[in-house]
């Protein structure tokens, strides 16, 4: 299932911003922390790439068998 979210363009007298904003299932599964830094990636075909240079470790889930 993917999330739809629209771009959006904020225009100032000397600038002018473009924000995709994630929803917050999306974040909240991917862990972001308040004001994480992130790099965007344009791939050959066009696909927009996020990347995590600085990522905070994980919580680890150790999975075991059931009998």
């Amino acid at each position: 299932m993917g999330y739809k979210t629209k771009v959006q363009s904020i225009k100032r007298k000397t600038s002018e911003q473009w924000y995709i904003n994630f929803p917050m299932a999306l974040a909240q599964a991917l862990e972001f922390e308040h004001s994480e830094e992130v790099e965007w990636i344009v791939a050959e075909d066009g696909t927009l790439l996020l990347t995590r240079p600085n990522m905070p470790k994980r919580t680890t889930v150790k999975k075991t068998k059931r009998d």
